[in-house]
C-alpha cells in the first residue's frame, strides 16, 4: 500500500446521465477505477431511502418502483437556485445530489488505491456559466474534497487525443487543428483545438447545455405515449411509474438501434401492456431536428471563426450520444474527413481530466506525488490554454430606450488569461459611490445579462463634478477566476474584488436589479483591451470598440 501522503492525478466527469473516475498510473497512463460495485461508469442517479443516499445502479433500478425518491440529471438544474427536491422533508439542491454522486465516485478510488483523495478535476460543458462551474466546485468539497480545479469537457477529450494517441502525428507537422464534437447524454460541447507536442489551445467553443441524448429520448417517448393513448385511451404521461418504466426501456432501444436496424419497447400502464417496433428510419425522423441542430452549430462556429474544413485536421468524436449512427453521418457529410472515433464515448473525458490533473501536479515532489519521474516531465511539457466561453462585464442602461443591457468588456473565445479596461464618467455632481454589476452574456438571448456579483467604490471625494472619470479593469486570470478592480483616476479611491460565486448568487433577472440614481456613471471611452499574462494591464488596446456615448453604468 503506497504511503497515505502520496497525492495520484484524478479526473472525474461528473455527467448528466453517467459518471466515472480515472487516475494516472505511475507511468502516466490513465486508468478508469470502477465504483464499489466493480462498474467502469456509474448512472447519476440517486435514491434516498430515509437517511441513506444511495448512487448508481441500485438507485437506477428504484426509479421505477419509487420514482418520487430518486433525483435524476441534477446537472441540468446546476446554478439554478429555484431547483431542488424535497424528500421526507429534507431539501436538496442540485448541488447536493452532485455532491452524492462525486463522493460514490471517491468511494471507489480510494478503496483500491487505499489513501484519501483529497484533489481532483472536474470536467464541466464548455458552455457553463462561472455560477455553475462554482456550484460544481462546491459540490466536490461538500463530496470531501479540499481543491477541486475544473476543465471544459471538450479540453478534457483533446487532452486525452493528444496526449494518449496524438502526438506521433504532431510530430509531423508544426500544429494540428481538431474539432471536438462531444454529445453527452445532457448537454452537447464543440471545441476548435490546435495542438502541437508541447501545446494544446482552444480557439473556439460553442454548443447547446440542454441538447443530449436525453433529448432523443423524449422524442421517442412522447411518439409512443401519443400512440398508446390513441390505443388505450390512457396516458402513460399522468403516471410517474409508467413513464419511468417507459425512459428505461427508451434507453434500451435507443442503444439497440445504434447497432441494429429494428428494436421494440412496452408501454405498461393502467394495467394495459403493450409491444412496439421502432425501426432505425422512424427513430431518426423522429429526432431530425435534434441533429440538425448539432448539424447548425456545428457550423456556425466554424464560420463565427472564419474557418472551413479545410482548416480542421481531425474531427474527435465523443460523448455517449455519438454512438448513434445519424450523428456520424451527419459528421461524415458536412465534414469531409474520416471521423476519429478512437476516443472511448464514455472515459476519454475523465481520462483528459486525469491528464490535467497530473499537469497540475507535475511539479509536486517526488515524494507524494504518484508519477514517476519520466510522467512528470512528460506532462510538466504541455501547456493547455481555454477560452472563456461567455461574455464578461458590466450591466448598464441604454439611455435611448432605457433598457438595462450586458455592456461586455471581455467578448466570449477571448483566450485566458486576459484584463480589459474601461472608463466610464460620473453622471451627478459629488456622486459618493459607483457600484458596478458584474454580469455575463447568457446562452439565449445575447441581451439578457445575468448577474455575477458587484463592485463598489465608495467614500468618493467630495465635490467631484459630473463626468470624473472611474476607470474599470476586470481580469480573468489562468484559472478562469474574475477579478474585478474600479479607480476613481483623480484621488486614486479604489475598490477590489474576487468574484466568488455561490448557489444563491444565481442568475437574476435583470429586471430584478434596482439601485440608487447616484451609482450611475457614463461611459467614457472605449475599452483598452489584452491579453494578460501578469498582474498589469497593457496599456495599448487591442481591437478597440467605439465609444458609446448613449451607455451609461446602471448600479
Amino acid at each position: 500500500m503506497p504511503p497515505r501522503s502520496t497525492t495520484h492525478a484524478v479526473g472525474i466527469d461528473l455527467g448528466t446521465t453517467y459518471s466515472c473516475l480515472s487516475i494516472l498510473t505511475p507511468h502516466g497512463q490513465p486508468q478508469t477505477l470502477p465504483n464499489t460495485e466493480g462498474e467502469l461508469s456509474t448512472p447519476s442517479v440517486v435514491f434516498f431511502e430515509g437517511d441513506d443516499a444511495i448512487v448508481g445502479t441500485e438507485a437506477l433500478r428504484n426509479s421505477v418502483t419509487c420514482p418520487e425518491r430518486v433525483v435524476m440529471h441534477a446537472k441540468r438544474h446546476m446554478g439554478d437556485p429555484q431547483k431542488n427536491w424535497v424528500i421526507d422533508g429534507r431539501v436538496y439542491t442540485p448541488v447536493d445530489v452532485s455532491a452524492f454522486i462525486v463522493r460514490k465516485l471517491l468511494d471507489g478510488a480510494e478503496q483500491q488505491l487505499g489513501v484519501p483523495i483529497k484533489r481532483a478535476v472536474i470536467t464541466v460543458p464548455a458552455q457553463f456559466s462561472e455560477i455553475q462551474r462554482q456550484c460544481t466546485v462546491d459540490a466536490g468539497k461538500l463530496a470531501g474534497l479540499e481543491q477541486v480545479d475544473v476543465i471544459n469537457e471538450p479540453v478534457a477529450a483533446a487532452l486525452c487525443h493528444v496526449l494518449s494517441d496524438g502526438m506521433w502525428f504532431a510530430e509531423i507537422a508544426n500544429d494540428q487543428t481538431v474539432l471536438v464534437f462531444d454529445l453527452g447524454g445532457g448537454t452537447f460541447d464543440l471545441s476548435l483545438v490546435k495542438y502541437n507536442q508541447n501545446e494544446v489551445r482552444v480557439q473556439a467553443s460553442g454548443g447547446d447545455l440542454h441538447l443530449g441524448g436525453l433529448d432523443w429520448n423524449k422524442a421517442l417517448e412522447t411518439f409512443v405515449c401519443d400512440q398508446f393513448s390513441r390505443e388505450t385511451g390512457q396516458d402513460p404521461r399522468l403516471d410517474r411509474e409508467s413513464m419511468q418504466s417507459l425512459s428505461i426501456e427508451v434507453e434500451q432501444v435507443k442503444r439497440a438501434l445504434s447497432v441494429r436496424d429494428k428494436a421494440s419497447l412496452m408501454v405498461q400502464h393502467a394495467g394495459r401492456r403493450k409491444t412496439y417496433a421502432v425501426d432505425r428510419e422512424r427513430f431518426e425522423t423522429l429526432t431530425k431536428k435534434h441533429v440538425t441542430a448539432t448539424e447548425n452549430i456545428t457550423k456556425g462556429m466554424l464560420k463565427a471563426n472564419r474557418l472551413g474544413w479545410q482548416n480542421v485536421d481531425a474531427v474527435l468524436v465523443t460523448g455517449g450520444a455519438s454512438r448513434m449512427p445519424m450523428v456520424k453521418s451527419m459528421l461524415d457529410r458536412i465534414s469531409g474527413t474520416t471521423l476519429n472515433t478512437m476516443l472511448s464515448p464514455d472515459q476519454s473525458i475523465s481520462h483528459g481530466a486525469a491528464y490535467y490533473a497530473g499537469m497540475l501536479m507535475s511539479g509536486q515532489s517526488l515524494e507524494t506525488s504518484s508519477l514517476n519521474r519520466e510522467a512528470r516531465a512528460k506532462l510538466a511539457r504541455v501547456t493547455q490554454q481555454s477560452v472563456n466561453a461567455r461574455g464578461l462585464g458590466i450591466l448598464v442602461r441604454d439611455m435611448e430606450t432605457g433598457n438595462r443591457v450586458g455592456h461586455y468588456l471581455i467578448p466570449a473565445n477571448t483566450p485566458l488569461p486576459a484584463a480589459y479596461r474601461q472608463r466610464f464618467g460620473t453622471v451627478v455632481p459629488n456622486q459618493k459611490r459607483v457600484s458596478l454589476h458584474i454580469v455575463e452574456s447568457g446562452t439565449g438571448e445575447p441581451d439578457q445579462p445575468v448577474e455575477l456579483g458587484t463592485c463598489v467604490v465608495d467614500e468618493l471625494p467630495a465635490n467631484l463634478p459630473i463626468g470624473t472619470p472611474i476607470e474599470v479593469t476586470i481580469r480573468y486570470d489562468a484559472q478562469a477566476r474574475v477579478h474585478v478592480e474600479a479607480k476613481e483616476l483623480g484621488s486614486g479611491k479604489s475598490a477590489r474584488t474576487t468574484i466568488v460565486r455561490r448557489e444563491n448568487v444565481a442568475a437574476q433577472s435583470v429586471s430584478e436589479v434596482t439601485a440608487p440614481e447616484e451609482g450611475w456613471a457614463s461611459l467614457e471611452e472605449a475599452p483598452q483591451v489584452a491579453n494578460a499574462t501578469s498582474k498589469t494591464v497593457p496599456q495599448k488596446p487591442i481591437a478597440p470598440a467605439p465609444a458609446a456615448k448613449s451607455k451609461s453604468v446602471f448600479v
